[in-house]
């Protein structure tokens, strides 16, 4: 039963990642940017499914792992780094980060944990404020430009090293789900004392989860960060990143494999969608129509895939 499910996922994951593949054939600038989005949004998803959909913890901190690769990637691009080189050394930054941070961190629970893992990302951004030497300050930094690519090449460059981190990133979110960690983090969600009489680590497993959490959204803000040319503290270590993240998962199903990717591509249709048509007022009708979704689905989009095949049963 199991071997079958995995075949299963892993047939829905390739066919889905050759459609999104092909997305720069159609040569539209504006569907690459899309693209480009909404993997970005898949990636701070995914992580966060790792820590707050399957462990249970609320963490607020996809901000400041997002912000602390964009300026490690930046930094060092800017040190003479390789491009690529620098975007693996964002996410091994933060996923390092995570993993001294949540040593401590993840002895609180609930909302104490969650204010805890929300003040991080303004502590980080005080720190790059102050920095000005290293990471120019409240002016912010520029990277280097890669003048020898056309900007069409440039979009599908990224375009395409966004999709390799969320690739990597939903395979590890497979490889966990399927693994004893998965079993481990799913009974500290269920009752973490419990979790720690029948012998589960539940320190080491927790610290695991929110370094997941933290290695492919950094490797992602360093992504970014080359993207757009130019980063300052508040765009990057921005809330709205751990905002987006938390409901993009709870639209998709909290804890599932898909319901990240699900929520992600819901998420940035709606948000497109609010922003065309109602600019005056886009966030607070896309907050309502947030808010309204989460409400009348608590388990997310799948629970209706879910309710369907019951019914037919």
């Amino acid at each position: 039963m199991g071997g079958a499910r995995l075949r299963r996922e892993l047939a829905i994951a390739a066919v889905a990642l050759a459609l999104v593949a092909a997305l720069p054939l159609s040569g539209d600038a504006y569907v690459l940017r899309l693209g480009t989005t909404v993997l970005l949004y898949a990636v701070l998803a995914m992580s966060w499914n790792f820590i707050g959909g399957m462990t249970g913890y609320p963490s607020f901190a996809s901000a400041a792992f997002f912000g602390l690769g964009a300026y490690a990637g930046a930094v060092a691009q800017s040190s003479g780094m390789p491009m690529a080189l620098a975007w693996a050394f964002a996410g091994l930054v933060a996923a390092a980060f995570a993993a001294l941070l949540g040593v401590a961190l993840l002895r609180l629970r609930g909302h104490y944990f969650a204010i805890a893992s929300l003040v991080v990302a303004e502590v980080l951004r005080e720190i790059a404020n102050s920095a000005t030497d290293l990471t120019g300050g409240g002016m912010g930094l520029n990277l280097p430009v890669m003048s020898a690519l056309s900007i069409q090449a440039q979009a599908v460059l990224f375009f395409y090293a966004m999709l390799a981190v969320a690739a990597l990133n939903f395979g590890a979110m497979l490889a966990t789900a399927h693994s004893r960690l998965g079993f481990g983090l799913r009974c500290i969600q269920q009752n973490e004392s419990a979790a720690d009489m029948i012998g589960v680590n539940t320190t080491l497993y927790k610290t695991v989860a929110f370094t997941l959490s933290a290695v492919f959204v950094g490797g992602a803000g360093a992504i970014y960060a080359s993207w757009v040319n130019y980063i300052e503290p508040p765009d990057v270590f921005d809330v709205l990143f751990s905002v987006k993240a938390i409901v993009m998962v709870l639209l998709g199903g909290a804890g599932s494999l898909f319901g990240p990717l699900i929520g992600a591509t819901v998420f940035l249709g709606l948000e497109e969608l609010v922003w065309r048509n109602l600019l005056q007022i886009h966030t607070g009708i896309l907050g309502l129509l947030i808010v309204l979704l989460v409400l009348f689905l608590p388990r997310g989009l799948l629970s209706l895939a879910r309710r369907h095949r019951s019914a037919a049963a």
